[in-house]
């Protein structure tokens, strides 16, 4: 494992921010040989499969993350601010039941939903330590110092990582518990056998009575949904079809992204929307980093990301099996978004 930090140097050189900030970089033999966006093997598997499919993390490259942003201030898009309104509503909740303990967030990107955590805990004159886990090196620097600009008393380690590889290598928290947070329903992301292993890695990370924050959407109908992932303003369009002109950038393509269009469903089968970009016509496309010809039938599709919708219930059980217990679970007036908190047990 190679370790770097970004706020690194003299300590009597450092500002006060940056005495209290630590970025560490997670690398390893391991993680580099199976970092894939780098080698692009998981793309070529993905568009040479009878069924085409891309990885998710494509759909972020600058432009991307700046498109997913407007999509969380979207009027349909109801799935950002009901949790945030759940988080202000119970994050003193949350805190008494904790105690003092370490935040672990995966996926941190901004923040923004942190720092209502950080005042419950702050209300209750509790010391802040915060750990957010990210790939992007950028917006974990920028993000933590705007933080600790806010917040006198925060201390930050930041890890740039992967969720498996920064859940394998935590080390144990200098507060008396800790509690790791996955909101913003990213579970829904991830197939149930993925979301099966996941339950299980977060397992191994905590310690007997440490917690687990989890935001989900949930079950509702159909119409609500898909108006979520259809914007009027065509702004979730754009952000499908941008992951093309990323793989253009990053592997040499020619994808026209004229030639296909964004196209979401929800699957009330598998309670899950399908995001597909739709061929509109017989084409051919080279990825030449890749060396990799792909040909489409007018109407084929690449499905881009799923997005599972919950039965709180069922979740409750299957988080159980993984001796993650819930504790209590908080949602909006409709029930539109849950939030979990899990203690691990015997």
């Amino acid at each position: 494992m190679s370790i770097s930090k970004a706020a690194s140097g003299k300590i009597s050189a450092q500002s006060p921010i940056e005495q209290r900030l630590q970025i560490e970089h997670l690398l390893s033999p391991a993680a580099l040989s199976s970092n894939q966006i780098i080698d692009g093997s998981d793309v070529v598997k993905g568009l040479t499969q009878t069924s085409k499919s891309l990885p998710a993390r494509f759909f972020y490259d600058d432009l991307g993350s700046e498109l997913f942003e407007q999509i969380c201030e979207l009027p349909e898009y109801y799935l950002t601010r009901t949790e945030t309104a759940i988080l202000q509503n119970y994050a003193f909740e949350i805190a008494q039941m904790t105690g003092s303990c370490e935040l672990v967030e995966l996926g941190s990107g901004s923040s923004t939903k942190t720092r209502i955590l950080l005042d419950a805990y702050n209300q209750l004159g509790y010391p802040l330590h915060y750990l957010p886990i990210d790939v992007s090196a950028g917006i974990l620097e920028s993000s933590a110092k705007q933080l600790m600009a806010d917040y006198p008393s925060l201390q930050v380690h930041a890890l740039v990582s992967t969720y498996e590889l920064a859940l394998e290598q935590l080390i144990p928290t200098q507060l008396p518990s800790r509690m790791i947070c996955f909101i913003g329903s990213t579970l829904g992301n991830l197939m149930p056998q993925e979301c099966d292993v996941f339950f299980s890695q977060i397992t191994n990370a905590l310690h007997l009575g440490e917690y687990f924050l989890l935001g989900v959407d949930l079950q509702k109908a159909k119409h609500l949904l898909e108006a979520a992932y259809n914007d009027r303003q065509g702004v979730t369009a754009a952000f499908n079809l941008n992951m093309l002109e990323h793989l253009n950038w990053r592997f040499e393509g020619n994808f026209d992204t004229q030639l296909f269009e964004h196209w979401a469903f929800y699957n009330e089968t598998r309670h899950q929307i399908e995001m597909h970009l739709r061929s509109l016509r017989s084409q051919s496309i080279q990825l030449r980093a890749l060396d990799l010809t792909v040909e489409f039938e007018a109407g084929e599709t690449i499905l881009t990301e799923i997005s599972r919708k919950f039965d709180l219930k069922t979740l409750q059980q299957e988080l159980s099996q993984h001796s993650l217990v819930p504790l209590k679970t908080w949602t909006d007036p409709k029930q539109w978004f849950g939030l979990l908190l899990c203690q691990l047990q015997p």
